[in-house]
């Protein structure tokens, strides 16, 4: 008899795998279709998600998360006003989109904003009760994961070693998500650090 896996559906269900999921990444260039990235599956051959940066947008500190067929899932934006920018630390909010176009926050993030807080890891706290993560690592040398509170990698960020001799800005890389995490959120979650770091979701 198999172990049954956890499940943590912080944006649904439908994006929570049974088994551990390998998906690369792909950057789209600024000058083709304004920036963001697409996820495929480890066969690089079908879309899952595809993340619309302020370049497509229109507006800075907003993102878009998309399923494959382009159907809006996660609304990404970043908190603005003079209270965010005298704050040492600069938040984001995630809200989980229905095909209505109602809104309902599922998770935030926090980005040390400030030289007295540079060495803390970004944060990301959720509606479920005792379900928050925090980033290990650097995402711009894509190596970090994401760690849950009790110290679990629910995710790793990796560039793909067969090409990483060739690749000097990293625009291909891999993600891995574990048995029963929302692969909806460690998107949502990767597209926010791709867009603070100035990345491709960045304009």
């Amino acid at each position: 008899m198999t172990a049954k896996t956890n499940t943590m559906p912080i944006i649904g269900k439908l994006h929570c795998s049974s088994s551990q999921t390998v998906h690369v990444v792909r950057k789209r260039p600024h000058v083709v279709n304004g920036g963001g990235f697409v996820v495929m599956d480890s066969s690089a051959q079908r879309v899952v998600f595809r993340v619309d940066g302020c370049g497509v947008r229109g507006k800075k500190g907003e993102l878009i998360l998309r399923e494959g067929d382009g159907d809006a899932l996660l609304l990404m934006r970043r908190k603005g006003g003079m209270v965010e920018a005298l704050s040492i630390y600069k938040k984001w909010k995630g809200y989980s989109l229905d095909y209505e176009g109602s809104r309902k926050l599922v998770f935030s993030l926090t980005e040390p904003n400030s030289c007295l807080v540079k060495n803390k890891a970004i944060r990301i706290s959720t509606r479920n009760s005792g379900c928050d993560f925090k980033i290990n690592g650097y995402f711009p040398d894509k190596c970090c994961s994401i760690i849950d509170s009790k110290g679990n990698e629910v995710a790793q960020v990796r560039v793909m070693k067969e090409v990483e001799e060739f690749m000097v800005n990293k625009d291909l890389y891999h993600v891995v998500v574990e048995p029963g995490m929302d692969q909806a959120f460690v998107f949502g979650v990767i597209a926010i650090l791709d867009y603070i770091y100035g990345e491709s979701t960045h304009c």
